[in-house]
């Protein structure tokens, strides 16, 4: 069995390609192979092994150098051979992280016998992992399910369908049974959910929609953050987001985004490839004053909206998709909190006496 926090699309923090300086490493897994083994790829044959891994995830191990093979890395296409010694080897030592319950209150929007769907606050981290094992949203939800008869928070089988970031606010869908968790997922695979996202961004834009699209992937620069790369590329995963402008304030704008895939970090990296970045991003620039004036005026305006919203201004507005057994359409909608809707506010109020940024 393998720890799922290691392989969980956010919170992996893959390390350095060759492990170069001195970082020491740890063993999370080992297996020896049997002397009768047949030649097979090592991401098959861990994925057979592994209780709580993806092939998929494993396969980013491998990318990252994290996947030994008689203590060097190797890749995914490596073929195993009998006797070989595999283990998985990471940054940060082994920690149990088994999910137990916590008391920590839930915004829940919906809730019936096989499905939740939870309004998460900015802050809020969804699944324990690196540097946060406690205190996470998964850790409130096994706290109001522990009655449950049958519900394991540990059990890959349920609870989180997607994701989004701990400094995003906004819907999430948690599968309370097994059949909700699988039916779910397929309709976030086949990409008939629909996500629209609220973001302030830098900058004002020309048109009032468009479309980015561009593979997203590590950034060899910044391992904890994404990169587009061109579509025809063979690095990283395609992605695609759709925006529509729906209020200009000069020097940034709010916008719609609605995902036709779900990348780690989509938006932030796409708007961030077409120079607009999200305001208060620190991760991809939006610390940063990008657009306006230089006055210590506008400056102190400035820090007192990032003071205000101190986190990316993203929000998960909307969700919509067809409930696992009744067939029905279910659509949610949360209203802007507190912190994005003052910073707005403050937007607002800000251009209404400047004529030229109307």
């Amino acid at each position: 069995m393998i720890d799922e926090e290691d392989f969980l699309e956010d919170d992996f923090q893959q390390v350095e390609d060759g492990f170069s300086g001195n970082k020491e490493l740890y063993e999370h897994f080992r297996v020896v192979v049997d002397k009768g083994q047949e030649t097979v790829r090592i991401d098959k044959y861990l994925f057979e092994r592994m209780q709580h891994s993806s092939r998929n995830r494993i396969q980013k191990a491998a990318e990252a150098g994290c996947i030994h093979v008689n203590g060097s890395p190797v890749k995914s296409n490596y073929k195993v051979r009998p006797d070989d010694v595999i283990t998985l080897m990471l940054d940060r030592p082994k920690h149990d992280n088994t999910i137990e319950p916590e008391d920590i209150p839930l915004d829940i929007v919906y809730e019936d016998s096989w499905l939740m769907v939870i309004n998460k606050p900015a802050g809020l981290v969804v699944h324990p992992g690196a540097g946060n094992f406690h205190g996470t949203l998964i850790n409130a939800v096994a706290w109001h399910l522990k009655d449950l008869v049958g519900f394991d928070p540990n059990d890959p089988e349920v609870g989180l369908v997607h994701r989004i970031d701990k400094d995003t606010s906004g819907l999430l869908v948690i599968a309370k049974v097994p059949d909700a968790k699988t039916a779910l997922g397929k309709q976030f695979f086949n990409k008939t959910t629909h996500r629209s996202y609220n973001a302030l961004v830098w900058g004002n834009f020309k048109e009032n929609e468009g479309r980015i699209e561009g593979n997203i992937a590590r950034d060899p620069k910044d391992r904890l953050r994404m990169t587009v790369f061109p579509s025809d590329s063979d690095i990283g995963k395609p992605a695609v987001t759709h925006y529509r402008v729906l209020e200009r304030f000069g020097y940034t704008t709010l916008v719609e985004c609605v995902l036709e895939t779900g990348r780690t970090h989509q938006i932030r990296a796409h708007m961030k490839h077409i120079g607009h970045p999200l305001f208060g991003d620190e991760k991809y620039g939006g610390m940063e004053i990008i657009r306006g004036q230089r006055t210590a005026s506008y400056k102190a305006f400035i820090r007192n909206c990032l003071m205000i919203c101190n986190r990316q201004a993203l929000h998960a507005r909307t969700l919509g998709f067809v409930h696992p057994h009744s067939g029905k359409q279910m659509d949610f909608t949360s209203e802007l909190p507190t912190d994005l809707a003052m910073v707005i506010e403050k937007w607002r109020n800000y251009i209404g006496g400047r004529n030229e940024l109307r």
